[in-house]
């Protein structure tokens, strides 16, 4: 399991240079908006945080083995492909002035939710006994 972690990670991590790297020069071509490229950054910042947990998880795992910590890397990934993917989204959707907006914006904060879950999850991983 904890390769699995860490190959995921390395992934999204990979991913999240990517994403920066076009919200950092081709977004700006395609949007001034200073609030739509604040938001956009904040879902790259999350994913990049949250990659950095997820090979947390992985290399914790090997020492301290546990379901708790499995549940925490899924929530981890979860919490990326609902948060930040959802900001991108609603990132494009914006741009081109779509009403769909409406309907994926309460996905971040369950995004956001599974973050705090994940983090919790590692907290009584390394902690308590399964």
């Amino acid at each position: 399991m904890h390769k699995q972690f860490i190959t995921i990670a390395a992934k999204f991590g990979a991913l999240a240079v990517a994403i920066g790297a076009f919200g950092a020069h081709g977004l700006q071509s395609m949007t001034q908006d200073e609030k739509i490229l604040h938001s956009f950054q904040t879902g790259v910042q999350y994913q990049m945080y949250h990659v950095l947990a997820l090979l947390a998880v992985g290399i914790l795992f090997e020492k301290f083995p546990s379901k708790k910590l499995i549940w925490s890397g899924y929530s981890f990934i979860i919490g990326i492909l609902l948060f930040s993917g959802s900001i991108y989204a609603i990132t494009f959707l914006k741009i081109n002035g779509s009403d769909l907006v409406k309907i994926l914006g309460p996905i971040t904060p369950l995004g956001g939710l599974f973050f705090i879950v994940g983090w919790l999850f590692l907290l009584l991983g390394v902690f308590k006994k399964n």
